[in-house]
């Protein structure tokens, strides 16, 4: 399979059917690691060397946060992800909030992908030449030097300030009017984080009711379709509810309609009434 097709494989493929075991066996091999669990992959690090082996220098591994704990961390890693998707135009969803929870599922899914586009790019075929622990070690120093480069000019810009307010100026004002502002931002900062949990929380609940309700459409469905059940009326009045393309009309009364008119459909209901039971049975 051609590697731009890679992006629009379904569920069904076969690739969403290669076990944890495997997926972490070819990680660990690949990146010379030690992952126990998919959901150590959570924070987006791993799948960046992952596509660095595959496109040397396409992805900029001094953004590439390997010791990402926080949820905000881990988004940077996936906009790098994002980044190179769009560079190398993979049409592919990431869904990061799902991810950056460390949800094992979501975290398996995403891993398969990867790894069958890994092969669909190298075609199999392991880079010898790929020093994994030498990139992230690179990648670790680069980013650790663009680091310190920032605080240093910060360090000369305080200093350049402290200056300045050497030569005489008022600051008291300043510093007591900079202190009531940060003090203010600080409280709208956590009620906004509290709010956004709120929402978290509420979004999760939704999505699993959801799910849940799909499940169950989806067996009522799978059962209509079955050839002794599907030329019922029952069955017709059903997929009738189902298949209404309009959420804001109810198909109840079409799908009564169906049923009620619907010759012989309460023959035998009907037969039982109106034959009358032997006195010797």
């Amino acid at each position: 399979m051609a590697a731009a097709a890679v992006a629009n494989i379904g569920l069904m493929d076969s690739a969403y059917f290669v076990g944890r075991g495997e997926i972490l066996s070819w990680i660990n091999a690949t990146l010379q690691l030690s992952l126990a669990k998919v959901e150590e992959a959570a924070s987006g690090a791993v799948q960046c060397q992952l596509l660095d082996m595959v496109h040397p220098g396409v992805v900029p591994m001094h953004k590439v946060n390997f010791d990402a704990k926080t949820e905000y961390d881990m988004i940077q890693n996936y906009k790098v992800i994002q980044h190179v998707f769009n560079k190398l135009r993979i049409n592919k969803n990431i869904e990061v909030n799902r991810l950056v929870k460390g949800r094992p599922l979501d975290n398996l899914e995403f891993l398969q992908w990867l790894k069958r586009y890994c092969d669909a790019v190298n075609g199999r075929i392991m880079n010898e030449n790929y020093n994994p622990a030498e990139r992230r070690s690179k990648g670790c120093k680069e980013r650790n030097h663009k680091g310190s480069n920032k605080s240093s000019k910060s360090l000369q810009a305080n200093r350049l300030s402290s200056a300045n307010s050497a030569d005489g100026a008022p600051t008291t004002e300043k510093v007591c009017i900079s202190t009531v502002m940060e003090d203010h931002y600080m409280e709208q900062i956590q009620q906004l984080s509290e709010k956004i949990a709120d929402l978290k929380v509420s979004v999760d609940s939704t999505e699993k009711e959801r799910d849940f309700y799909f499940s169950k459409l989806r067996d009522i469905e799978i059962l209509c379709q079955r050839p002794e059940l599907e030329h019922l009326p029952m069955t017709k009045g059903i997929r009738k509810i189902l298949y209404a393309a309009d959420a804001k009309d109810s198909s109840l009364s079409e799908a009564n309609e169906i049923i009620t008119r619907s010759p012989g459909m309460f023959s035998d209901e009907a037969e039982c009434q109106a034959t009358p039971k032997s006195p010797y049975t």
